[in-house]
This record gives C-alpha cells, sequence and structure tokens, in this order.
C-alpha cells in the first residue's frame, strides 16, 4: 500500500495504517486540497473540535439572578473588607 492508495470509505488494518506512517516523508510538504482532522468535528470552522470543548449553551436569565449574583459577590467583598475570613463558610478573625 502507498501513500496515495486511499479509496473513501475503506477501513485500514493496523498493519496498513503502519506501513502507511513508515513510508511518509514527514518534511514534504502538505496537499493544496488537504483538509484538517478535526473540520469534521468543529462548528463553524472553530479553532477547537466539538469533542474537546463544546460551544456554550445559552440560558434564560430570570430578573433575579442577576440581583442575587450581585447581593453574594457584595457579601464576600464586605467580609474582605472588614478583615474577616470566610475560606471555609465560618467568619474568623
Amino acid at each position: 500500500m502507498q501513500p496515495g492508495d486511499y479509496q473513501e470509505g475503506a477501513a485500514f488494518t493496523d498493519e496498513e495504517l503502519t506501513a502507511l506512517a513508515l513510508a511518509a516523508d514527514p518534511l514534504e510538504p502538505l496537499a493544496d486540497d488537504a483538509t484538517p482532522l478535526a473540520v469534521p468535528w468543529t462548528m463553524g470552522g472553530g479553532a477547537l473540535p466539538l469533542w474537546y470543548m463544546p460551544p456554550v449553551m445559552g440560558t434564560a436569565h430570570r430578573r433575579w439572578t442577576v440581583p442575587a449574583v450581585i447581593a453574594v459577590v457584595s457579601a464576600f467583598i464586605l467580609i474582605d473588607v472588614m478583615g474577616l475570613c470566610n475560606t471555609y463558610g465560618l467568619l474568623s478573625l
């Protein structure tokens, strides 16, 4: 088997893949029509494949979420400003 003998839909055995890998020249430039391996797994041509990092899903925000987040963050900032430690959930000096 030579490097150009690939047929669409054909499955390779381990021996055939080993022979192709050993016969390939690592310094040979890629063909103009070569496509990256990650292209089928990406969405919209992103930099990372979907199996590595799926896209973020949008969530519906309710009216109470923003004030709740602001209250929690403000509470932690106030605790830090007062010089208290809240590492394990118990306030201490």
